[in-house]
């Protein structure tokens, strides 16, 4: 298994939707506050995919 980089459009995505995530669960966010876990989850698989997978 050979891991690549990321393109930086992943690695942003990915990296605003975490910080949407913290954000959220410091910060009582009415929508958000309650699905930041899942947020934050689709933010590292996001990243996890764009490492796998080569030109993601």
């Amino acid at each position: 298994m050979k891991l690549t980089v990321p393109s930086k459009i992943i690695f942003w995505i990915s990296f605003i939707l975490a910080i949407v995530a913290v954000l959220s669960i410091i910060i009582a966010i009415p929508f958000l506050s309650g699905i930041a876990v899942w947020i934050l989850l689709v933010a590292y698989v996001l990243l996890f995919l764009g490492n796998m997978i080569k030109g993601m």
